[in-house]
């Protein structure tokens, strides 16, 4: 049986408390969250609307390329095409921090592109996915619809960040005191997360990792060339390619775990991408980021093209 042909599977009350769980971490990272992290975007917009086409548009044609260029099996690129069209993960911000880069601006782009991937990710997924044959014939197969995929990402980001955000509106200095610890147990929640789905099928996992690990290396690596050349491809000063690059590199693989357990039956190279992406972008993240932290971003002014 090969990975295209495996289902990865929680059972019905696992799969419950993972959902539960990819809320509970998206109402913490909005209590860090106000109006003025988008209002922000409006007074110096370019590194941002650099930053989202970066994210939203040429990353995930980019894959599209990889794909092309590498042919992995199908289910791994259906996962390539799902992680491509995630947001930033909750961990890009800190790294960005570590990094020397522009926090302000990855708090910006996390909040808008989280957002934004309410219709976004279904979007893209399912428009590169049926561009390319052999995934086509999978979303086909389990008849995946955009509206259903919006539907459950209005539930798992959109409704937590509501609540988060409200929150913090209404009770600051709660929210102010929790956002603390709540970073940190999201953390560990999200790497409990990550090893519960691995656990639950580590022989796969083992057997089939090696099929994913080069496609996944190849695929981080685009995203954080990506990031940071189109900024620097526009004159953006170091600390913006530094946040820019990160957030596209630093996928929300979590929330692409949790999908394709929702609508993919837990496909099997789908699954594995998405789970090894979590793991790796942390590796690769923090790598580059200490690398970074090492060297002083210099202010340079930003020259308008």
């Amino acid at each position: 049986m090969g990975i295209d042909d495996i289902q990865l599977n929680f059972n019905p009350t696992t799969l419950l408390l993972m959902n539960i769980l990819i809320g509970f971490i998206m109402f913490g990272v909005a209590l860090d969250l106000k109006p003025a992290d988008f209002k922000r975007t409006l007074r110096s917009p370019k590194p941002f609307i650099i930053g989202l086409s970066a994210q939203f548009f040429i990353m995930p044609a980019l894959t599209f390329l990889l794909v092309l260029i590498i042919q992995p099996l199908p289910s791994i690129a259906l996962g390539m095409f799902l992680v491509a069209a995630a947001p930033g993960g909750n961990l890009s911000n800190f790294l960005t921090h570590l990094a020397k880069g522009n926090t302000p601006l990855s708090i910006s782009m996390s909040a808008v592109s989280t957002a934004l991937s309410i219709v976004m990710m279904p979007l893209n997924t399912v428009l590169w996915g049926s561009l390319y044959g052999p995934t086509n014939e999978i979303l086909r197969s389990f008849m995946i619809q955009p509206g259903d995929l919006v539907q459950s990402i209005v539930i798992l980001l959109g409704i937590p960040l509501a609540l988060g955000m409200y929150v913090n509106h209404k009770a600051p200095r709660w929210s102010a005191k929790a956002s603390g610890w709540m970073k940190k147990f999201s953390i560990v929640f999200f790497l409990l997360f990550v090893a519960g789905a691995l656990a639950a099928n580590f022989n796969y996992f083992l057997e089939y990792v090696g099929m994913v690990v080069i496609a996944v290396f190849l695929h981080n690596l685009l995203a954080l060339l990506t990031g940071y050349f189109s900024a620097r491809a526009f004159k953006l000063p170091e600390q913006d390619r530094r946040a820019i690059a990160i957030e596209v590199g630093i996928q929300n693989s979590g929330l692409c775990l949790i999908l394709v357990f929702n609508f993919f039956d837990g496909l099997g190279g789908m699954a594995i991408v998405a789970a090894w992406w979590s793991v790796w972008h942390i590796i690769s993240g923090l790598t580059l980021a200490l690398y970074w932290s090492k060297r002083p971003a210099l202010k340079t002014k930003e020259v308008t093209v």
